[in-house]
Parts: C-alpha cells; structure tokens; sequence
C-alpha cells in the first residue's frame, strides 16, 4: 500500500546520468530479463557486460528456487556473463531463512521442489525430506521444473493436511519460456490449496519470494548494495518489489509485461524508469515534463506529447523513440488514474507507436 511517506508516481522519473552510474548494483531479475527459455534475450550480454565495466555490481535475483546458485551463475557464464554463485540470490534461499528462523536446527522438512530449494535447506542447516511420512516438521513448495511428480504435490497436500507449517518460495502463478508462458510455482502452491481447503481455517503459506519483504532482505544481506537498482520485467513482483523496499526499479520490455499493462499500473506497480531492454542500463533517461498545448494539459517527453481526455489517451507528435512516446503515456495515464488504476482507452496511442 502506498503510505504518507512514499508519494505516489505520476509519472517516470528522470536521470541525468546513465543509470550504470547512478546505482552501485543492478539488482536483476533473470526470467524475462536476462534470458528466456535457457536462451539469453537480446542486447542482454553485451550490456551486463558494460555495466559490469563501469564499475556497477551485477546481483541475479530470482524467484525461481528450481536451480541452485552453482547451477544459475555457469548458465549465465555459458551465456557469456561472467557470473560467480555469490552473485545469484534465489527464493529458495530466503524461504530456507524464513524456516530456520521458526524452527529448531537440524528439522526435517518435506520439500517439494528442485535442486535449488534442497541445496538452500541444507545451507540452513535443515533436512530435506520428500515424504509426509518422514516426520517433516513443516512443507515448503519451490518451482520444482516442468518434470516435477503430481506425486510431490500429493505430499505437501497431506502434510498441509496435517497441520504442519506451511511455506513456499513463491506464489508466481506464471513462469516464461522459450516457447510461451508456463505454470509457475504458483500453481502449485493452488492446487495445495485447493485440495486442503476442506481445512477451518483454510491454510495460507508464509510466502518469501518477490514482492514480499523476505526477498528483499535476503537480497540486501548477501550483495550488501547501498544504491540498488531493481531490474525486472514483472510489475506484480520485480516492481512491486521495490516499491515495498522503498527502492527505485527499471521495467525492461523483454518479459511479461506489455506496454498496456504498464499504462494501467496501480501506484506499487509503476517503476521509476522504463527501457525496451537492458540496454536502458547505459543510456540517460529522459524527463517527462507539464506542458499545455491547444488548450489541453499533457505531458512530453522527446518530441511526443501525451493526454488523458473523455476516457482516451491521446498521442501527438512523432518521429522520436518511441520509448519516449511511451514515457509521456505513462505519465498521462498515471496522472489520470491517481491512486487507482487508469480505465482509458490506450489502442489508438500505443498503435501509433508501435507498442
């Protein structure tokens, strides 16, 4: 919830400096971001490589707790981004901290997921198990891959069943791929759900993943960053995210989230900056000014002028970034909406640029 002391965004910030020179540490979301499909997303090496070149830290922060560091940090080497496991900050690891901090050392814990979440309970000083039957003292749900057993989830639903402390590593109801959009650990985590929901009360999980404060803190205790910069492609989670740990965000345009999406936003779910992809890393962002042409109130940014009126947002101008184009709607559509979601109609707008 957007509180007194965090204004709420009308508009995307400006920078005067390339934004690898303004933040000591990227903090980068991987799916969408980096790569998709196990296949890195255009521009991305070339420009994590000149970010780390200007002297700004890289940290790979994700919600997918199927991998391990090791595992996440030679990917991204064999993508040719230079990468070490320290550099990698999963979900897995927060929620093993979640646990750990709630029961005794040495617990056995029923996990259901991948190598990533066993390896972070370990870490923690934890027993993985994979039965309901192994004397679990709590369940934790991890993206375990699209080759996970229904039998793994049929354990958690038992052990849930039971009582016992429930967490997860995420709730991502949707995950990228090479191919399109797969289940997440999320849908998991519903059909756990759904199957103990004969329960009074019906049982949550404690959840540590991205939005939630346990990511963030996990984040900031292993990379130490003192002026992080959040890069995800996912308003729910990646901006989300840094709105709640009151840092700024850069949406990059390569992942989940499309231009109209971005023109509806709600205040936690606008970011500070906005680029077609991570090249936004190295380039000055450009600020998005008042301006009244025609006896209409808009906004402008690079050539483009952008207004909300009679329940449509309009678009003047032309020949410049689009991306500059898409700045100014925001800002119209942000300014329109206030502290709720922009209703007007972005087609005609966003057709004009190509979006």
């Amino acid at each position: 919830m957007t509180g007194p002391h965090r204004p709420i965004r009308t508009r995307p910030q400006g920078c005067a400096r390339p934004l690898s020179g303004a933040y000591d540490t990227a903090l980068l979301d991987l799916d969408g971001v980096v790569y998709a499909g196990g296949e890195a997303i255009a521009h991305a090496v070339e420009a994590l490589g000149a970010a780390r070149d200007a002297g700004m830290r890289l940290a790979y922060v994700t919600n997918n707790a199927a991998r391990t560091p090791l595992t996440v940090a030679e990917h991204l080497t064999r993508l040719g981004i230079p990468a070490e496991p320290e550099e990698v900050v999963t979900s897995a690891q927060a929620v093993a901290r979640m646990i750990a901090e709630e029961v005794p050392p040495g617990s056995r814990v029923l996990c259901v997921g991948g190598e990533g979440l066993a390896v972070a309970l370990r870490e923690r000083g934890l027993e993985p198990v994979e039965s309901a039957d192994d004397d679990p003292v709590a369940v934790v749900q991890g993206y375990g891959g699209p080759q996970m057993p229904w039998g793994r989830l049929a354990e958690a639903a038992i052990a849930v069943g039971r009582g016992l402390p429930w967490f997860a590593s995420n709730t991502d109801l949707t995950i990228p791929s090479g191919r399109g959009i797969a289940p997440g650990n999320g849908a998991a985590v519903e059909a756990v759900r759904i199957a103990t929901r004969w329960m009074r009360p019906a049982p949550e999980p404690k959840v540590a993943g991205k939005p939630l404060p346990p990511m963030h803190r996990e984040t900031i205790l292993r990379t130490g960053a003192e002026r992080p910069l959040v890069v995800g492609d996912r308003l729910d989670t990646d901006i989300e995210g840094a709105h709640a740990g009151g840092v700024d965000s850069l949406l990059v345009l390569t992942g989940v989230t499309d231009a109209a999406q971005l023109l509806a936003a709600p205040p936690e779910h606008r970011p500070t900056y906005v680029a077609a992809d991570l090249r936004g890393l190295h380039r000055a962002q450009p600020e998005v000014e008042e301006t009244r042409t025609g006896g209409r109130s808009g906004f402008a940014c690079g050539g483009w002028v952008a207004a909300a009126e009679d329940g449509t947002l309009l678009l003047e101008g032309g020949g410049g970034d689009p991306l500059d184009g898409l700045r100014a709607l925001c800002a119209a559509a942000w300014t329109d909406a206030g502290d709720g979601v922009c209703r007007a109609g972005a087609d005609k707008a966003l057709a004009i640029l190509g979006l």
